[in-house]
């Protein structure tokens, strides 16, 4: 956690050190470092709020709201929004094609909705110029099980046991750029766990990766 913490403090600490011996009178200079070290301090807040959620979760202080809610309509909800804000920027395409329009499950909405949000947004950042997104949400007689893949540069087989640990990075350097807290899979797997669910990893380096989890209907 103190390296995580570490990180983008020094950051900052670099970037103002440098406006105050001078750099500030170069307003080009100026305006991207300002730039740089706001970016590290929402970092630090991503980091900070995920900390909160796993430390409530493994002390058992977070409780669960379950109710019957219609996860179609959250799925395109989430999808709508990384589109607004991750999708266009980064000339990915997310599809939602194969969600219906009423699928009931019980569960947590605020907590499914984050691990969503988890998910998609990881599969436009870590995917590749002009990729895909798909996200199939299909009900069966007793569960409904929702998938998403994408078109991005996968995980090596050698990381996939140990992607869902607390701040285990495949890539570190890509991880830290994009902002990642290095929490947001390990919050997810408490989530559905706590949901009597298990998620589901495949991926090949280069190709893709393809993750599911169910909800009870």
């Amino acid at each position: 956690v103190s390296h995580e913490l570490r990180t983008p403090i020094f950051a900052i600490q670099g970037y103002l050190e440098t406006l105050l011996h001078g750099a500030l009178e170069d307003s080009t200079v100026s305006k991207r470092f300002v730039e740089k070290a706001y970016a590290n301090t929402q970092r630090l807040n991503t980091l900070l709020a995920d900390l909160i959620d796993i430390s409530r979760i493994e002390s058992g202080e977070m409780r669960l709201s379950f109710r019957y809610f219609n996860i179609a309509d959250v799925i395109r909800d989430v999808a709508q929004s990384e589109r607004d804000t991750n999708a266009v920027t980064s000339a990915i395409t997310i599809y939602t094609n194969n969600v219906e329009q009423d699928v009931s499950v019980f569960g947590d909405k605020e907590r499914i909705t984050q691990v969503l949000t988890n998910l998609i947004s990881n599969a436009v950042k870590y995917n590749k110029p002009n990729g895909t997104v798909h996200i199939v949400c299909k009900r069966g007689q007793h569960e409904t099980t929702v998938t998403i893949t994408d078109t991005g540069i996968g995980i090596d087989t050698e990381h996939q046991p140990r992607i869902f640990e607390r701040f285990y990075r495949a890539d570190t350097n890509r991880s830290r750029s994009i902002g990642g807290s290095g929490l947001g899979l390990a919050i997810l797997k408490h989530i559905l766990e706590a949901h009597n669910s298990t998620i589901t990893l495949h991926s090949e380096l280069d190709k893709g990766t393809t993750i599911s989890f169910t909800l009870k209907n």
